[in-house]
């Protein structure tokens, strides 16, 4: 499959930062005075971070790439020497990404690549595949998490969320996260959970949600690349389709279709249109 990362040119950064600032996603930090993309797992090809940098350093690129691949990373990263390794790993365990971070991990054992892990663990590092204490790090708002549906004041609410990871904004989510793997996906649109009063049990039990608006949205066209990376490489189940009724509103439906054509893969598609006030309009599989 073909996308779009960026690429940085080390002679040209002179290690202002404004890129790693500019970055929505986390992928750059700044290594040994110099931007550095510590993992492609999180690079979106948005490209927000060229429009800060005032060398020129940063260029988008377009490549044939493979679904995601741990060692390809860390061969690719262990010549940069030790702080570009430790920082790329911390960003994976940061991001809850632990089958990546132990794969990386077995990959220094395995090269015998003599690294000092120590400050990536609070405890032994016998007991790395114990690790569930989320780590601070990275931005709140984009690090992949997996958790229980429902809330700890269940009894105190009136309904039970049925939410079960973070985040959901389509430009924020990374598309191989793990507990997107064979899920029954739902893309619904901003607004629709506002409308529905029982969102929850009606359209999100027992699925995985991402949200976008096809109307206020910008770089629509990572939605699609998106979308067919969940459908060809995470393998998602079924793609479940909510919208308004209001006319922008199809935009989104029309953006699931193109990522459904153009993948090599297909799964079932289901639209629900509703209304304003809450009722469903229209309901089908395509």
């Amino acid at each position: 499959m073909k996308r779009t990362v960026i690429r940085i040119d080390e002679e040209k950064c002179d290690g202002c930062e404004e890129c790693v600032n500019g970055c929505h996603e986390g992928a750059l930090q700044m290594i040994e005075g110099k931007a550095r993309l510590i993992s492609e797992l999180y690079c979106d090809g948005l490209g927000a971070c060229i429009g800060e940098c005032h060398t020129g350093a940063i260029v988008l690129e377009e490549r044939e790439a493979e679904p995601y691949s741990e060692t390809a990373v860390m061969e690719r990263i262990s010549g940069n020497g030790q702080k570009t390794v430790l920082a790329h790993l911390k960003h994976l365990r940061d991001h809850n990404e632990m089958a990546y971070f132990k794969e990386g991990l077995e990959y220094l054992q395995k090269n015998n690549i003599n690294i000092d892990l120590s400050s990536l663990f609070n405890e032994n590092i016998k007991v790395m595949e114990n690790i569930t204490e989320h780590q601070g790090g990275g931005c709140p708002g984009s690090r992949s998490m997996a958790f229980t549906g429902g809330t700890q004041e269940d009894e105190m609410v009136s309904g039970k969320s049925e939410l079960t990871h973070w985040p959901i904004q389509l430009h924020l989510i990374n598309p191989a996260a793990a507990h997107f793997e064979g899920a029954d996906l739902l893309l619904a649109a901003d607004c629709a959970a506002f409308s529905s009063g029982n969102f929850h049990q009606k359209f999100l039990a027992n699925k995985k949600l991402v949200i976008a608006c096809p109307k206020l949205d910008s770089n629509k066209e990572v939605y699609v690349e998106k979308l067919k990376m969940l459908i060809e490489n995470s393998r998602i189940n079924t793609l479940n389709v909510v919208v308004m009724e209001v006319p922008c509103c199809s935009g989104l439906l029309k953006l699931a279709q193109l990522a459904s054509e153009s993948a090599d893969r297909k799964v079932p598609v289901k639209y629900t249109v509703i209304g304003i006030r809450g009722g469903i309009i229209e309901e089908a599989w395509l």
